[in-house]
């Protein structure tokens, strides 16, 4: 079954043609780690896994490498504002070196707690300072940078098709340009290579090189350690769709313009996730992390759940009672595994239905057509209620299915709930009536505990309570 994904160069659904057949090379933007990574960049890192998932399902070989942006991205995606380690180790009196291991932890820790599989290959911008020197030296040698004000500029004139990523019409652009941030650039859509005089005098982490001592730009970081990593071109880049017009047009160019090569042959964007209909944004403040919604006693893979309910190209609407809704479908999700784990002997089942390859059709056609998570739950929902399979096959294609849904079905069992008294007592009153054949009693009894919200199943003699 052919893989097809939107490919933000084209604008357009294509069918993935690996450079390697059988083999897929994927580069992910990671975090700048001066600060938590809020729940809105948790999302896009969700999309990813749920992407590399897939195409190991359809049987290809990924490489997934990621960087960590420990030096040099500034507080705006231009070369405008301040460093952001600048701004955290101001905020923390640390060392940069202590606030990036710090917050990188905690990155690993929630990606673990929402099973977010860790990449292959995870770079960190420090230790590949002399993989971008040597980079800046080619993309100088092919006559596309310029030195300006002790900087080194990328000079976007040499390059007839920059800002194809993001569709820019330069030439509108320019003519409507006002304000000169930098006055060290030739026109204000060049950008910084490398640092060596700035606005940044406290700069803690600088490194020797050809044009003097100083540090990276951030655009540079990705090109030299996805290139160290995966070559001069390969097949996926992913990250957040606010990368496209900055970020990603500008790692386009310097890499094109030192390779001669096209770079990357697809490129994928996550959707944001907004709040009262903007985007989350660390720098607008009253950002939500992870921790905050386990601290309000939601399982962090409830807030998984929530972001496989949207296709990740759609943005997706953040508020506590959209999660509340998601935590109840993850909690019936959840009831119905249970269930099936009690009705479903040890012993798997062979295919004895026509209906159990046509599931798994229909899950992979859903994937497969560019990561249609919300479609492939539908399948899922429709496989679970199929009386026609065996408990166990039913639970056999739900483990299948959350190879790629990444929910951890398989280590769902049963919890015993601390009943409120008033809710032990109605279960007490209500096996009496069972005992004593009462049907109508029992009806009433049940309608009172449904009231406090709490469910009851007979099974065998005895009553399972759970909560609605």
């Amino acid at each position: 079954m052919t893989v097809r994904l939107f490919n933000t160069l084209s604008r357009q659904v294509e069918e993935l043609k690996p450079l390697v057949p059988g083999k897929v090379s994927i580069y992910c933007c990671g975090p700048t780690v001066y600060d938590y990574q809020h729940i809105g960049n948790l999302r896009t890192y969700i999309f990813e896994d749920v992407l590399v998932r897939t195409l190991r399902l359809a049987g290809y070989q990924v490489t997934h490498v990621m960087n960590i942006t420990d030096v040099g991205h500034l507080v705006s995606d231009a070369d405008e504002g301040e460093d952001k380690m600048l701004v955290a180790m101001r905020r923390e009196g640390k060392k940069s070196a202590d606030i990036a291991q710090f917050y990188t932890d905690i990155f690993f820790n929630h990606c673990q707690l929402l099973h977010i599989k860790r990449p292959d290959i995870v770079c960190k911008a420090t230790e590949h300072v002399q993989e971008m020197i040597e980079l800046i030296t080619r993309i100088e040698r092919n006559g596309c940078t310029y030195i300006s004000g002790g900087n080194v500029y990328f000079d976007i004139s040499k390059l007839k098709d920059y800002g194809k990523l993001a569709r820019l019409d330069i030439e509108k652009l320019m003519a409507g340009a006002r304000i000169e941030v930098d006055q060290n650039k030739r026109n204000p859509y060049d950008f910084v290579l490398w640092f060596t005089k700035s606005k940044f005098e406290n700069q803690e982490l600088q490194w020797d090189s050809p044009w003097g001592r100083g540090y990276p730009g951030w655009h540079i970081e990705c090109s030299a350690m996805s290139m160290k990593y995966l070559g001069e071109e390969f097949d996926i880049h992913c990250g957040g769709i606010d990368h496209i017009p900055v970020h990603h047009t500008n790692e386009i160019a310097q890499s094109e313009a030192a390779t001669r090569k096209n770079w990357v042959r697809h490129w994928m964007h996550g959707e944001f996730l907004v709040q009262n209909k903007e985007k989350m944004s660390k720098s607008k403040g009253g950002f939500l992390t992870l921790d905050t919604i386990l601290e309000k006693g939601f399982d962090p893979l409830t807030y998984r759940f929530f972001c496989l309910s949207a296709h990740y190209k759609a943005q997706l609407s953040w508020s506590w009672e959209a999660l509340t809704g998601a935590a109840q479908g993850f909690e019936r999700l959840k009831n119905t595994i249970i269930a099936l784990k009690a009705e479903a002997p040890q012993a798997a089942t062979g295919p004895t239905a026509p209906r159990i390859e046509e599931y798994r059709g229909e899950f992979k056609q859903a994937l497969f057509n560019d990561l249609n998570v919300p479609k492939a739950l539908a399948t899922l929902w429709a496989t679970l209620g199929d009386k026609q399979l065996s408990p166990r096959t039913r639970l056999d294609l739900a483990f299948e299915f959350d190879q790629v849904l990444g929910l951890g079905m398989q280590d769902w069992k049963e919890v015993a709930l601390a009943l409120p008294t008033e809710v032990q007592t109605l279960v007490g009153q209500r096996q009496a009536a069972r005992e004593a054949r009462n049907w109508g009693e029992s009806d009433r009894l049940r309608g009172e505990i449904e009231k406090l919200g709490y469910s009851v199943e007979d099974a065998k003699g005895t009553q399972k309570v759970r909560k609605l």
